[in-house]
């Protein structure tokens, strides 16, 4: 399988149900962890910043003599999360009353913040795009909604049918219009009606910056690495709903998110002013 893309499983390493780290990627700043939490578990950050994101059930989080409540969700579709701010070099206890998934987005930075907590309804939800590319984008790691050191993280929702992550685009330079950031794209994928499991599509291809190819079908808790490269289309199959969580971080010194549209598809963006947003999205805000 192509390195920059990591069936479900293959990525599991050291009780984590994921493991992406800039050793393990090849790259410099970009994290994720993703833990299936049935009690409790110690996490050390390092040099990394981390955002403790529910994906199901909720959690505490303890840094020292201060916790946190996460209500989270049941599941990623249900709607935003609260999550919790992890500063570099610090030790956090998690614990879960009942079986919790989480995700832990990290970035390498050397800025020192505060152990934070992020409420669920302070989280920006946006409807991106129109027609069959419409969908819901929740900013809640963004830059503007939450402060961190290096780290850019949300959630995109792209119902069934629908295709996200296009016009294709790149952040793989640092000019005055482009931000330089490796990316990480952790999906979930919903089943039918009888639970029948699904599927859709995911694409990188070769920018000025490098060689890179991929076209992979992706199943539910597949992860996609984009170290540089057009990304997109993110293509959810009928009868799937897709959802994934973007995880991002460069060597900037401002923490910007700039891109480049693919020339070939830019004039895309101009067709959706004429078009409605999905009616599917209205009412998951």
């Amino acid at each position: 399988m192509n390195d920059w893309f990591r069936p479900a499983g293959s990525a599991a390493a050291d009780g984590f149900d994921v493991v992406v780290t800039p050793q393990n990627a090849g790259w410099g700043y970009s994290s994720l962890r993703v833990l299936t939490l049935d009690s409790s578990r110690e996490i050390t950050t390092g040099p990394e910043e981390m955002l403790v994101v529910p994906l199901a059930g909720g959690l505490t989080v303890t840094v020292g003599d201060e916790s946190f409540r996460l209500e989270g969700r049941s599941d990623v579709f249900a709607g935003p999360s609260d999550f919790a701010y992890l500063p570099i070099n610090t030790s956090a206890h998690l614990h879960a009353d009942a079986t919790a998934r989480v995700a832990l987005c990290g970035a390498r930075t050397e800025r020192v913040l505060p152990f934070r907590y992020g409420p669920a309804d302070a989280v920006p939800v946006e409807l991106r795009g129109a027609g069959n590319a419409s969908r819901l984008v929740r900013n809640f790691g963004t830059v503007g909604a939450f402060e961190t050191g290096a780290l850019i993280a949300c959630e995109v929702l792209t119902p069934a049918g629908n295709w996200s992550s296009y016009p294709a685009h790149k952040h793989d330079e640092a000019t005055d219009t482009e931000s330089e950031l490796e990316e990480i794209y952790y999906f979930e994928i919903g089943s039918g009606p009888a639970g029948e499991p699904g599927f859709g599509y995911h694409r990188t291809s070769t920018s000025a910056r490098g060689e890179i190819d991929v076209l992979a079908e992706v199943r539910d808790r597949d992860v996609a690495l984009v170290p540089y490269g057009w990304h997109g289309p993110c293509i959810a199959a009928p009868g799937f709903d897709m959802y994934y969580l973007n995880v991002m971080a460069g060597p900037g010194a401002e923490r910007a998110w700039l891109i480049s549209d693919h020339p070939d598809h830019a004039w895309v963006r101009g067709t959706w002013t004429d078009q409605p947003i999905d009616p599917r999205l209205e009412g998951r805000r």
